[in-house]
């Protein structure tokens, strides 16, 4: 084969689609590439000959490419490293997460994959850096569990979010953190906050926002307000959510300026905003609609309830939605965002100077009661009112279907959280003591952990009872698994007299005794766990 040395020679591509082509056609019709063939040679020949030649060169041969350049290095971490024990415990909890499970029935070992989030939140308070050699392992987990994140991240600091850019797979992590993973200007160096504001991304913007908001809430409403009108819908209705934090009387002039957005999410969110802020003027125009909703009844002792007839022009200016769901009446729907979004202080003056409590157990007219009280329920929650969770919630002792506030667990959990910790733990300890742990779940959820000592001791009561009842003990599974993560260690001790198997009644569910002395030896060996881990975390 020869190469020809006058002319331009087909590039290494060129020259295959040409080959390509004569072994198509036929060498009679299409002869190959005079660069490939001799004077006198056989065609067909010299056309496999280049063939085998090229392939081997499209297999074997990469032209030399520029070097990468080498990334930055990793930011320091002068965070205090690991004590070694705790090192080597986080090592067993990231490698028992990737341990293959043997599905049925968990047996008496501790799941340490359910107390990985609880060491990450010890270490963090701590304020412990992350080993360097498990930061991928610590990423997988984070990648695997969304309610790890938010720990995982934060205990991998900036060289997690280093790390995480080299791995798609770890794309979450920057989507997650401050600014996309970006560090953030300091916060009162003016000019380069402005520069961030106007030319970066839309996940820079909402951190620096945030950040700004943390430190210096009005500078970050004028940071707002300058872009506000160039802003889309969806990015107006993330930035204003940011002003949550430091939530002002300030805010107020904004908030009312969002109420006429085109986006009805946004006016709805500057509505929730502004009922928040009880001294404002939408939350008193709120109050003087519920007012004309609800006044004292004709009888004493009684509240009488006028829903509105029309939702007019500026109830919807002021964020309530005309339109009900499916199967709310049109004025109940408009009466319970009144009352929703009305200040709470409003109801002792236009209800004859009554507590809260007095108030709730007032007897409503005509059917109202459901919808009024349903109503206050969410104004409590919202403006995280103690006093009023206090008598919505009424008295820990009364069944839940006859709640003077509500019947449903999931509005109670949410009254309980706007009361203290402690007084929420006596709250669910003496709602078990009175009804055990069936409708409990919800409650417990709320409560701090490690759960102050009245509940613990609640809870391994009841616990104790239903194991001494032989009661169907799979129904309990979800409450020993809170009771793992949530009981204080020091019950380990009180709990092992419990980890025998119960005397079995003929009334006992089959094969109760052996679950229930598996599920107390694991809760105690979980527990013993949790203890050492608190201990090696110990600075």
């Amino acid at each position: 084969m020869s190469q020809s040395s006058t002319g331009t020679e087909p590039t290494g591509s060129v020259l295959w689609e040409e080959l390509v082509t004569s072994a198509l056609l036929g060498t009679d019709r299409r002869p190959p590439p005079a660069v490939v063939t001799e004077p006198g040679g056989d065609p067909s020949a010299a056309l496999l000959d280049a063939a085998a030649v090229l392939t081997v060169r499209r297999r074997a041969g990469l032209r030399p490419v520029r070097p990468a350049e080498r990334p930055e290095p990793a930011p320091a971490d002068t965070r205090p490293a690991l004590p070694g024990a705790a090192h080597r415990r986080l090592g067993q909890l990231l490698a028992d997460r990737a341990a293959p499970s043997g599905g049925g029935r968990r047996g008496a070992a501790p799941d340490l994959t359910e107390l990985l989030p609880q060491w990450l939140a010890t270490a963090n308070g701590h304020g412990y850096r992350a080993p360097a050699a498990l930061l991928p392992a610590l990423l997988d987990a984070a990648r695997a569990r969304a309610d790890l994140r938010p720990q995982a991240l934060a205990f991998a600091g900036g060289r997690g979010l280093w790390l995480a850019r080299f791995n798609p797979e770890w794309k979450f992590a920057l989507r997650g953190a401050a600014g996309g993973g970006v560090l953030l200007p300091d916060t009162t160096d003016a000019p380069a906050v402005e520069r961030l504001w106007e030319e970066g991304l839309f996940a820079e913007r909402v951190a620096l926002l945030d950040a700004v908001r943390g430190q210096d809430p009005a500078g970050a409403l004028a940071l707002l307000s300058g872009t506000w009108a160039t802003e889309r819908a969806e990015d107006r209705l993330m930035f204003l959510d940011t002003l949550r934090t430091g939530l002002s009387p300030a805010d107020e002039v904004f908030l009312e300026r969002a109420l006429a957005d085109r986006s009805r999410n946004v006016r709805t969110t500057a509505a929730e905003l502004l009922s928040a802020l009880p001294r404002s003027a939408f939350a008193q125009r709120m109050a003087e609609r519920a007012a004309a909703c609800v006044r004292p009844g004709p009888a004493r002792d009684t509240i009488a309830v006028e829903p509105p007839a029309e939702c007019d022009a500026e109830m919807q200016r002021d964020g309530v939605v005309p339109a009900p769901p499916t199967g709310r009446g049109k004025r109940a729907w408009w009466l319970g965002q009144l009352v929703e979004a009305a200040p709470l202080g409003v109801w002792p003056r236009v209800l004859d100077r009554r507590t809260p409590k007095e108030i709730v157990a007032l007897s409503v007219t005509d059917g109202w009661a459901e919808e009024l009280h349903a109503a206050w329920c969410r104004a409590a929650v919202r403006q995280r009112d103690a006093e009023w969770s206090r008598a919505l919630l009424g008295t820990p002792a009364n069944p839940p279907e006859a709640g003077p506030g509500t019947s449903s667990l999931a509005e109670r959990a949410k009254l309980l959280a706007a009361l203290p910790e402690g007084e929420r733990a006596l709250w669910v300890a003496d709602f078990v003591s009175a009804h055990g742990l069936s409708d409990a779940f919800q409650l417990l959820g709320v409560c701090a952990v490690p759960w102050a000592e009245p509940l613990g001791h609640a809870v391994v009561d009841a616990l104790e009872i239903a194991r001494e009842a032989g009661s169907y003990p799979w129904s309990f599974s979800g409450v020993m698994g809170l009771a793992e993560r949530c009981l204080d260690p020091g019950e380990a001790a009180r709990l092992d007299l419990l980890t025998g198997p119960p005397a079995e009644s003929e009334s006992a569910s089959p094969g109760a005794g052996t679950y229930w002395s598996e599920a107390f030896h694991r809760l105690v060996s979980t527990l013993r766990l949790r203890a050492a881990m608190r201990d090696e975390l110990a600075p």
